[in-house]
């Protein structure tokens, strides 16, 4: 049974999911396969997969069939790293604190076809991908044990995607998961000192400056955060102030799409090939909207290696400012195509 430890000196939470190492890896052969027969999310492969939690058609609208007629595939992970069975409630012992890994891990498949990023999805593909986020973290409100989404995405074996067909991920936890809970922490300590949300501040600081404003649309901007860790590191985040990802209306969730294509597409004409990891950070299922937090996508160019001294002082080594990404980032222009 996977279960959950915790950290006692950095409060920090822990899955051991014993079988994830089975999980396949097609990176290890030399060369990408591109459309390919066994690959598991291709269309015409749907007995690879577990059966679909929801299918999404562009025209039809949504179902449960597993049939080999659909746009996106949501299916539960072969290798789940939290299970929708067990016990939440967490149990200590001396120091130590522990509980079942409850929850859900869900991959969502974001196009029949064959390709890897985000960028070589059809608009309406990506469009879809976004309300399947929106529906999917909506449905795990519901299922018992589970506190909290998240959304992320890996792209490129130095980003830890074991399969190349672009998809993505989304696990429900019991619990708030520790980067998120300090980002809460901070932006109610911030909120209470300055009387604004952390993240409009800082948008309205890039739109007035445009030192780190990588890209804008009408209702979103990319910024290089001013402590980037890694080089072109990037948010997107919505220019009008709003803490739950999953309330945006669907006029919203379209523009998005585009924009994060957008997006990842300046960082492509920068690096071909490249690795990346996006996630999403969301306010926690049991709030009423939050006037301190701020909803965003944090996306990882995986450009440099993290090693001992990042990992031994929790202090990231980055050769490219900010300042200096955003505007390479802005000369290949800053309005979604």
């Amino acid at each position: 049974m996977p279960h959950l430890r915790k950290d006692p000196l950095s409060d920090r939470w822990v899955i051991y999911a014993e079988g994830r190492e089975q999980r396949p890896n097609e990176f290890e052969r030399v060369e990408r396969r591109r459309a390919d027969a066994q690959c598991p999310f291709c269309v015409g492969n749907e007995e690879n997969t577990p059966p679909a939690i929801a299918v999404y058609r562009a025209v039809a609208g949504t179902s449960a069939s597993n049939g080999d007629d659909w746009t996106v595939r949501v299916v539960p992970n072969k290798y789940p790293a939290l299970l929708a069975s067990g016990c939440a409630d967490p149990t200590q012992s001396g120091i130590y604190v522990l509980c079942d890994a409850v929850g859900a891990h869900e991959v969502i498949v974001e196009t029949p076809r064959h390709v890897a990023s985000l960028t070589q999805l059809t608009p309406q593909e990506a469009r879809l991908l976004m309300r399947v986020y929106s529906d999917r973290i909506r449905a795990l409100q519901t299922q018992p044990g589970v506190q909290y989404a998240l959304v992320f995405k890996n792209v490129g074996p130095e980003a830890g995607a074991s399969l190349e067909h672009s998809h993505s991920q989304i696990v429900g936890t019991p619990m708030v998961p520790s980067e998120v809970q300090r980002e809460l922490v901070a932006c109610r300590r911030l909120y209470r000192q300055h009387k604004q949300c952390f993240f409009c501040y800082v948008i309205q600081d890039e739109l007035d400056h445009r030192l780190r404003l990588a890209a804008e649309s009408d209702r979103f901007a990319a910024i290089c955060p001013y402590a980037s860790r890694t080089p072109f590191e990037l948010w997107v985040l919505p220019r009008q102030h709003q803490s739950h990802f999953e309330r945006q209306s669907p006029d919203q969730l379209e523009e998005l799409a585009d924009f994060l294509q957008h997006t990842i597409g300046l960082l492509e004409s920068q690096h071909t090939q490249f690795a990346y990891n996006y996630f999403l950070h969301t306010a926690p299922f049991d709030t009423a909207p939050l006037r301190h937090y701020h909803w965003h996508i944090e996306i990882f160019p995986r450009l440099t290696t993290t090693a001992g001294f990042e990992w031994g002082a929790g202090c990231f080594i980055n050769p490219v400012p900010p300042e200096q990404a955003a505007a390479v980032l802005r000369s290949n222009g800053t309005h979604p195509t």
